[in-house]
């Protein structure tokens, strides 16, 4: 099924690096740059499970995708009723990260694709977060804490960057009545879903170590657009 035809879509790895022209040959410190997110200190449930940095860019329809001034993630409570309603500032991503050739390649992948959907946009506001979900024994890792929900955009890329002894994380797509329509779990660097906002909503199960001794993490970058 097609982003096109039904709201979402799973790209394997393989065919993910084919899309982007290859890993970029800066992949290896891009995903590096996961070992140093700071703790997200706004979860309403109390959970010390997930680390984050952000960026915000502008992607006008042709010519290049600027950053803009750090400023804080927003959600309402419609889309974000445990952590939503309030301005929340996070450590923002790096310079070298947000100049990286892997960054722009990804960003430039999701300008056309999404661009080629919504051709009448001119610009888009780009939100770019790098989450990390630390599993641990007795403690439930919530890749999405706040449920099944829509985040208000137009449309949203997750990219598996890395999973570290990790169990489960099952990606959920629903229709805008609850109905269930796929379920994938991303396994490889570079697996991707693809999701329209305004048609499905999404989420994941929780995760838990294979083996309880060790590190566990879970390493997502998420990228959503939203017409200017």
């Amino acid at each position: 099924m097609s982003l096109r035809e039904s709201g979402f879509e799973l790209v394997d790895s393989e065919r993910m690096r084919a899309w982007l022209g290859g890993e970029p040959p800066d992949w290896p410190a891009f995903a590096a740059s996961w070992d140093d997110l700071h703790l997200d200190r706004y979860m309403a449930d109390g959970g010390t499970y997930r680390r984050r940095r952000h960026a915000l860019f502008t992607a006008p329809a042709r010519g290049a995708i600027e950053r803009r001034p750090h400023g804080p993630h927003w959600q309402s409570k419609d889309y974000n009723p445990l952590n939503g309603g309030i301005e929340r500032w996070f450590e923002p991503i790096t310079d070298a990260v947000g100049r990286s050739q892997s960054l722009t390649t990804i960003l430039t992948w999701c300008r056309d694709q999404f661009g080629a959907l919504k051709p009448a946009v001119t610009a888009w506001n780009v939100e770019v977060h790098q989450f990390r979900i630390e599993a641990r024994a007795g403690e439930a890792a919530q890749p999405t804490p706040e449920g099944v929900h829509r985040d208000g955009v137009d449309f949203v890329l997750v990219l598996l960057i890395r999973r570290t002894n990790i169990a489960s994380g099952t990606t959920t797509i629903h229709a805008p009545d609850g109905a269930q329509l796929g379920s994938f779990t991303l396994t490889a660097p570079f697996d991707a879903a693809l999701v329209d906002d305004n048609r499905c909503a999404h989420g994941v199960t929780a995760v838990e170590p294979v083996d309880p001794s060790k590190p566990a993490s879970r390493d997502v970058l998420v990228v959503t657009f939203r017409a200017c």
